[in-house]
Order: C-alpha cells, then structure tokens, then sequence
C-alpha cells in the first residue's frame, strides 16, 4: 500500500511539469486529462486501459488474500502451518507493490518518474523470489521431520536477501544520475538487465530447492536420523509438504521462463526492430516499445506468482488437515469396550430387564411339571434336571432363560404375588 500510495502521489506531482500545449484528446479521455496519462483511457489503443484492468484486479486480489490470511491467523493451532504466513504475507505485499509500479510504465516519461521505476524495479522483484527462496528453505526443513523457523524469521531473511537488491539499484541510479550527470530515463538496456543478475540468482535458487523437495524430500537432511520407520498420519503431512513444493517449483519455473523471454525481447528483440526500422523514426519506434514491454513483464510476473503459488499456498495453509484413516490397535489413549454378549442376534430376540422379571414361580412349577421350557422365541426346549428337589442353574440354563435364576423351592405354594 505505501508504495501505491507513493506512486500515486508522484504521479500527480509530475503531471505539472507538462506546460506545453496538448494534442486534441483521444475517444475517452477528457480534456483535462494529460497527454501522459491518456494511455490509461485511450479507446482508441485498447492495450493500456486493458492492462491497467489487469493490473487493478492483481493487486485487489492480493488485497483480498491478505485481509483473509490476517483474519484466519489465529485459527491456525499448528505451529508448521502458522510458519508459512510470514513469507506469504511479504509476497502478498510485494504483489501489490508490483501491480501498483506497473502503472509508472504506461504513463509517459519524466526524471523522476524514471527514477522510480528504476529504483523500485529490482528490489520488488528480488522480496518475490526471496519469498519464494524461503519457503523452500521452509519446505524443505518440513519435509525432513525438523522443525520449521517461525513465520516472521522467515520474512524477515526474505527481507535481507531483497535488501542486497535495493543497495544495488540505489547505487546504480547513484552513480549514473548523480554523479555522472546522465538523464535518468536514457540508459542501456544492458545496464539494466545485468542490475537484475542478483534477483536472477535468487529465482534460480528457489527453483533448485523446491526442485529438491519434490524429487528428493528430506532425505538427504535426515540421514543421520536413524532409519525410524514413519507412521501413517507423518506420511500423509509428508505429503502435503510435496504438494505445496510442487506449486512452488511450478511458480519458479514459470517465472525463469518469462523472465528469459522477457530479457531475450528487451535485449535483442527491440534491437533488431530498430535496425529493421532505419535509423530514424525507427529507433523511436524501438524505445516506445520498450516501456511497454517493461509493463507487461510486471503484470505478467505478478499473475503467475498469484495464480500459482499464492492462491494454492493459501488455500493449503487454511485447509483442515488430513486424519490417517488407519487404525492402530496398539494405542490404549482411548480403549474401546469390547461389545455385549449376544450382540450378534436380532434385537428382536432380546427382551429389556424388566420384562425378564416376569417369570413367577407359578410358571417355574408348571415348567416342572410339563418338563419343558419356553424360550423367547416361542419353542419349546426340554427340562433341566434337578438334584435333591433343590433348583441349581447351570451357565446355559441362564442364557436360555434371559438371565433370570428363581430360587423358590419346587414344592413352594405360597401366596401368589404376580
């Protein structure tokens, strides 16, 4: 937000330096509009109102993820997936950063506007890729069992690496404005990409580590672990790490593509266009489209880190963890009763506690005498033997009768009670 605000803050004041008289505007600019900024509303040149579109929409989702992963923070328990909101959040902020800055390469040219753009081009670029070289370091520590540096150690390395970046940018504008004098908006090509060289080295270094991570997983840091064997629910957070590694090497890799076809452009393609053009209107043909092409790398880089790296490191970040669906029977936390006796029957075939208190003694002497017994389930089953006219139940004998053991006598008439 600060760098956008300071852009827009720059943009206004320069529009002042403009005193000569302006050209008829184009189909949906207005009158009072510059002839800088015309690009911005120019109907009649589609590409700068849909890049700016594009743009606009990059840093408000940037935006919106960045309110989102503030308003989850606190519902995140565990320590190793809090330890990825650092590095996200600086790459959120340095998106739209980037978004922002884009619009200083449509407008048209001046000594300070040019200075922003070379001052903040590099170290923009270089706290992306530090983000991105940090969460495989993050990964990559994850995935080996260790534990990961906190969110905010993370971002602050993101933070020293990006810093190497910005001395040199300053340094460059430095010596070539300042010191020797040279126009701020006039400089090589050359120049320009080799101040890039170190953000270059940062996303190569980000590609090679979640390269490792995904081919290799923590192997080689835990060689020294001593072969314990991993249980399930370790294997399937392993897992989960190489999937974050994976969107994060597609990131690197897409990125390292544009920028090759960004540089090759830049250096040779625009080159050749002015050769191809004649030394006169030519070569100002060739320096118009250099700026563009500077604006649409930005916008560019900025989707693909967004779309691929982002978004699915957000959404991995607040999703619930995975639960093994393995039992271990050797765990005695939560013991599990083993279930009743005769569960396997109908729940029909059963009869509550207090039905089963119904059998009388009248129907304990007529069972004598008949000699059989009435089971629950309506047959008829042979007497039990009897010794010394003394009733004593066997295990079975309680079974077949629900559990109930009378203990009236054989010969007992008393009075009836049921």
């Amino acid at each position: 937000m600060a760098v956008s605000v300071v852009i827009i803050c720059l943009l206004s004041l320069i529009g002042y330096s403009w005193s000569h008289p302006s050209p008829p505007p184009p189909r949906g600019c207005s009158v009072n509009v510059d002839p800088p900024y015309r690009v911005l509303c120019d109907l009649e040149s589609v590409w700068g109102v849909v890049l700016e579109a594009v743009a606009c929409s990059g840093g408000l989702s940037s935006l919106v993820l960045i309110v989102l992963l503030l308003a989850r923070l606190h519902s995140i328990p565990e320590p190793a997936r809090r330890s990825g909101f650092g590095p996200l959040l600086l790459l959120l902020g340095t998106l739209l950063g980037l978004f922002s800055i884009s619009l200083a390469f449509l407008v048209g040219k001046n000594q300070a506007l040019c200075v922003v753009r070379r001052a903040f081009w590099g170290p923009l670029f270089a706290l992306c890729f530090s983000s991105l070289l940090v969460q495989g370091v993050r990964l990559r520590k994850l995935v080996a069992g260790q534990p990961s540096p906190s969110g905010s150690s993370l971002a602050a390395l993101g933070l020293a690496l990006a810093l190497v970046q910005g001395i040199i940018s300053a340094e460059w504008v430095l010596l070539t404005v300042v010191r020797e004098g040279h126009p701020a908006c006039e400089y090589p090509p050359l120049d320009f990409a080799l101040t890039c060289s170190y953000t270059l080295g940062l996303l190569l270094i980000a590609m090679g580590l979640s390269l490792g991570v995904v081919l290799c997983g923590g192997e080689l840091d835990a060689e020294g672990a001593g072969g314990n064997e991993e249980d399930g629910e370790g294997e399937i957070e392993k897992q989960s790490w190489k999937c974050n590694a994976v969107w994060l090497f597609l990131s690197s890799l897409a990125s390292a593509l544009l920028w090759v076809a960004w540089l090759g452009f830049y250096l040779y393609g625009s080159q050749a266009l002015r050769k191809g053009k004649g030394l006169g209107g030519g070569k100002k043909e060739g320096k118009v489209l250099d700026e563009p092409a500077l604006a649409v790398a930005l916008v560019i880089q900025g989707w693909i880190l967004l779309l691929f790296h982002a978004i699915p490191e957000t959404y991995l970040c607040l999703r619930k963890p995975q639960q093994s669906n393995t039992q271990n029977f050797f765990d005695t936390t939560h013991p599990t009763s083993p279930p009743p006796f005769g569960d396997e029957h109908p729940a029909h075939s059963h009869r509550p506690f207090q039905e089963n208190q119904a059998f009388s003694i009248e129907e304990h002497g007529t069972t004598l005498r008949s000699g059989t017994y009435n089971s629950n389930q309506g047959s008829a089953r042979p007497g039990i033997a009897f010794r010394g006219h003394v009733y004593q139940p066997t295990e079975m004998a309680l079974v077949m009768n629900g559990g109930t053991m009378p203990t009236a006598p054989i010969n007992y008439t008393g009075r009836r009670l049921w």
